[in-house]
């Protein structure tokens, strides 16, 4: 257990001296292989698992999500869902702010990306928000916080992830990450009218819009809602496999940018171009974390773990909240991909041998990472707001995001407490 340990504080130590993630995971994986063993076998174990892992048909899943998140940013759609979210929200106290959140679920539900829905949404949401009066704390807080639900609203990178290594069923693990990704969209909502109750002057009303334009809008928006249908839709009633749902979903959003005049064969080379460095990116990590997932297994790591926590007879559901506390600890210093792909190894044998479902442990986790995209010293999502919009001081951005990180606190408690929440869709599977 001790050798494992220290694996995993050399990675940690990597990561925070600022190597690449997955270049940190497999230099410890491959160093470590190779005092365990020799060189030679461990270079002839990595290659072997690399390629055992690229020949599975899991891994096209990610390219080709990835390749629907691109087509459908390059259609402009977050200004289409802006626009109809705030034509329904607008004339409210608070209501641009709601109308962001709005928006930034229903681009999340395409896209599956936090920092891509927290760039765009800046550039569509800060300018009418800033014109309207809304403080900065309030319309920067509304912006960071909403670009978070793109990691749990299917189809989700992280959810991706960790379906590949842990062997979970992706499908069930996107219908599970629904209601929650809702439960935030509402808690978001309820956040901003206490806020706006508390301070008015912060969100004022705007004009309210007529019912025919307000139906326009809704036009301009029903073929990504149809999409979004037809991918989720699919793989809740078996119809075809997330892999399945992930090409068709492509070809949707292909499509859809057609069908919208906004594609032309620089901008398509260019998707694709993007789409690749992002795909070999996370494939990158994925071998990075599978191969130092097989030394913990050798060092007997997690076995040992797992052994003592069985000795002590805990209670399953302590264990689940200490776990869920580390990722708190973790998001001080570490950035979700690196948090996800140093515990998923150690926390997962836990999870196992606990009984903990699997399925449930992971919107857990992703709620949690949620939640340190936007809190302090590195709130991940508040730096691409900060990166984005460089006159609204850290401070304030900070500040606005705290009401939303108490209404995350509120959902996660929800989510440990009530199981269903996340599980009643996929057991109707």
């Amino acid at each position: 257990m001790l050798d494992g340990m220290i694996a995993l504080a050399i990675a940690m130590g990597l990561l925070m001296a600022g190597l690449p993630i997955a270049f940190a995971l497999g230099l410890v994986a491959v160093v470590g292989l190779s005092l365990l063993r020799n060189p030679t076998a461990a270079w002839s174990m990595t290659t072997s698992h690399i390629f055992d892992l690229a020949q599975g048909h899991t891994f096209t899943v990610l390219p080709l999500f990835i390749l629907m998140g691109n087509f459908i940013a390059r259609a402009r759609i977050s200004h289409d869902l802006y626009a109809a979210s705030n034509a329904f929200l607008g004339h409210y106290r608070g209501g641009l702010a709601m109308a962001t959140i709005a928006a930034c679920g229903g681009f999340s539900a395409v896209c599956g990306s936090s920092m891509a829905t927290a760039s765009t949404m800046s550039r569509v949401a800060m300018p009418p928000m800033r014109a309207h009066g809304y403080s900065d704390a309030l319309a920067a807080g509304s912006i960071a916080a909403g670009g978070t639900l793109g990691i749990l609203i299917p189809p989700s990178v992280i959810l991706l992830i960790y379906g590949i290594l842990t062997s979970t069923n992706i499908g069930h693990l996107f219908i599970a990450g629904v209601l929650p990704g809702l439960l935030g969209v509402l808690g978001y909502l309820a956040a901003i009218m206490v806020m706006t109750r508390i301070d008015p002057a912060s969100g004022p009303a705007a004009a309210r819009t007529p019912w025919p334009e307000r139906l326009r809008l809704l036009r301009g928006v029903w073929a990504i809602v149809a999409l979004f249908a037809l991918v989720l839709g699919g793989i809740y009633l078996g119809v075809f496999t997330p892999t399945e749902a992930a090409g068709i979903g492509a070809a949707g959003a292909f499509l859809f940018v057609l069908g919208k005049r906004r594609l032309t064969w620089s901008s398509l080379v260019a998707i694709l171009a993007e789409s690749a460095r992002t795909a070999s990116m996370m494939i990158a990590l994925l071998f990075g974390a599978t191969l130092f997932n097989n030394l913990l297994d050798m060092l007997g790591f997690a076995s040992a773990l797992g052994r003592m926590l069985t000795e002590m007879d805990p209670n399953p559901m302590l264990v689940l909240v200490a776990m869920l506390g580390i990722y708190f600890v973790l998001g001080l210093f570490l950035e979700s991909m690196s948090m996800l792909l140093l515990t998923i190894p150690i926390f997962f044998p836990i999870v196992q041998i606990l009984g903990i479902d699997p399925v449930w442990f992971g919107i857990l986790v992703v709620v949690s990472i949620e939640i340190s995209l936007i809190t302090p010293p590195v709130g991940l999502n508040v730096f691409i707001l900060r990166t984005m919009v460089r006159d609204v001081a850290l401070g304030t951005i900070f500040r606005g995001v705290a009401p939303f990180v108490v209404a995350d606190l509120v959902r996660l408690a929800l989510l440990v407490a009530f199981p269903s929440i996340a599980l009643i869709l996929p057991q109707l599977m």
